[in-house]
């Protein structure tokens, strides 16, 4: 995200405020609170490696995600694609590049120094997950980067081997003039590719959702002019080139329908894959993001089933699926107030505009702690931000990004929910026990571990080694109320529900 970047690239880091708890001895007390009095909503911030030690490791990932459910947030957003490399194991990659996730030596973030550089890549998607469930955390998969390659000092694999993938303006450059390097959102290699990446990733990990940023954009108004885009316009215009203007309306109206287009897509095939999914969408405000990405986000709002996009593909998945986005947040990253207010009615009025005024509770905040500026807004201003959305009807906020909540403005959040009093505010799309805390495993004397008195439905037990939690190797199915698995060598062992078989169908609240 444009916004984001810059607050990662904020110099220092602040001493991290968490609370790193013991294990709950018991299961009662892991157990999902009574009906809460707090209203439904989203409280949900982003997550990144960047600028702050929230998830720089095992240790780390897991107070973050204990501290964050105490303060009662109930959705995390977490990296999962980022500067050409996933940040989990892929062979959708790996077939693509030749590497399976980052390797050591090569950039994650655009600001990495060489002692970053050199660690070796990590499941970070697994460990997240992991800890967020444990906790009660809905967790979306940030597939951050969308089409973006990489950033322009960034030397990866992508950007090497895929030149032909690659948007480029008038004069050849590759690089746009926000800093960073694009796939092409027209050529469908490079559709299928990221579609394909997120396919995958739904399909090895107990998923809420997916989120794409705003950069399932065209890549800047400037772009375009690479020989890919040529001969499709050419196709499309009796052989013409495009308009050397690229602010021509009519040259932004053709790829703009390119960018609907691809999002139709991705979001079809996605849904057919798990109907149950969480599938959201982080935008810039609009008008802003049409007139500088071609991106008109409020229109997608009002999609339905008659707007599906038919596609010619053999055994394409998506025939028939409605289009539809599931949440909108988009970024109304103001530094007081008054500027957010303005911004948040706006997108609010753009809805209305496009014939989606009913997606208005669909839609939640991004609200900004920290950005380019060397302070974080104001906590009186975030808290009449949040008050603005609920008034309004929005679906909720998250915050960009974690480091203002930890390490800011830890008391404020945890005051302003009042978890103590009103408890945890359910998810608007999630039943109360949708993700309740891990069931603790008791060992036996032959390494079985057991527990009792459960739900039927599918589970997955994980496995604590050397201080780390990785899931063991299958699903566990609970038809009785017992359960047992076979565990050498584990420190400690725990069940999680495996919520994939009901994601299969749509899911009610």
């Amino acid at each position: 995200m444009t916004a984001k970047f810059l607050a990662c690239v904020l110099s220092g880091t602040l001493a991290m405020t968490v609370v790193l708890a013991a294990c709950a001895a018991q299961n009662a007390d892991r157990s999902a609170p009574a009906a809460p009095l707090a209203s439904p909503e989203v409280r949900g911030t982003w997550l990144t490696t960047t600028a702050n030690t929230a998830i720089a490791g095992p240790a780390e990932s897991a107070a973050s995600m204990r501290t964050l459910a105490e303060m009662g947030l109930n959705t995390v957003y977490v990296e999962t694609w980022k500067n050409g490399y996933t940040q989990y194991p892929s062979k959708v990659l790996q077939r693509t590049i030749g590497v399976d996730r980052r390797p050591a030596l090569m950039k994650s973030d655009p600001s990495d120094d060489p002692s970053k550089i050199k660690e070796p890549g990590r499941d970070l998607l697994e460990e997240t997950l992991i800890e967020a469930h444990r906790n009660g955390l809905l967790y979306i998969a940030w597939f951050e980067y969308g089409f973006m390659a990489a950033h322009k000092d960034t030397d990866n694999h992508l950007r090497r081997m895929k030149q032909e993938w690659l948007s480029r303006d008038q004069k050849g450059n590759e690089v746009a003039p926000n800093g960073f390097v694009w796939m092409n959102p027209l050529h469908p290699e490079a559709r299928r590719f990221v579609l394909d990446l997120v396919l995958e990733a739904v399909d090895n990990y107990d998923l809420d959702g997916v989120q794409l940023d705003d950069r399932i954009v065209w890549p800047y108004y400037t772009m375009g002019y690479d020989d890919y885009t040529k001969k499709i316009y050419a196709r499309e215009h009796n052989g013409a080139m495009p308009p050397t203007d690229p602010k021509d309306e009519a040259w932004m109206r053709w790829r703009a329908d390119k960018v609907n287009e691809s999002a139709k897509k991705f979001v079809q095939e996605v849904r057919a894959a798990r109907p149950g999914l969480i599938v959201s969408l982080s935008p810039a405000p609009y008008p802003w993001c049409y007139e500088n990405y071609l991106l008109e986000w409020p229109k997608w709002g009002a999609w339905t089933g008659k707007d599906s996009l038919s596609v010619s593909e053999p055994n394409w998945k998506g025939a028939g699926v409605a289009p539809r986005w599931d949440e909108f947040i988009p970024q109304c990253y103001r530094y007081n107030y008054k500027a957010f207010e303005g911004t948040w009615n706006q997108q609010i009025e753009m809805l209305r505009k496009y014939n989606a005024a009913d997606r208005v509770k669909d839609m939640l905040a991004g609200i900004l702690i920290l950005g380019s500026e060397p302070n974080p807004v104001p906590w009186a201003d975030l808290e009449r931000s949040v008050d603005l959305v609920r008034k309004t009807g929005g679906g909720g906020h998250v915050w960009w990004f974690s480091k203002g909540v930890l390490e800011v403005y830890p008391s404020q959040v945890a005051k302003l929910y009042d978890v103590q009093r009103r408890g945890r505010a359910p998810h608007p799309d999630r039943p109360m026990d949708w993700r309740s805390r891990s069931i603790v495993m008791t060992a036996g004397a032959d390494g079985t571990w057991s527990a009792e008195n459960l739900p039927s439905g599918t589970w997955r037990a994980i496995v604590r080694r050397d201080g780390r939690w990785s899931y063991a190797a299958n699903p566990v199915t609970v038809s009785g109320s017992r359960a047992s698995v076979k565990v050498d060598s584990a420190e400690a062992v725990e069940l999680l529900r495996d919520r994939r078989p009901e994601m299969r169908t749509a899911v009610g609240k």
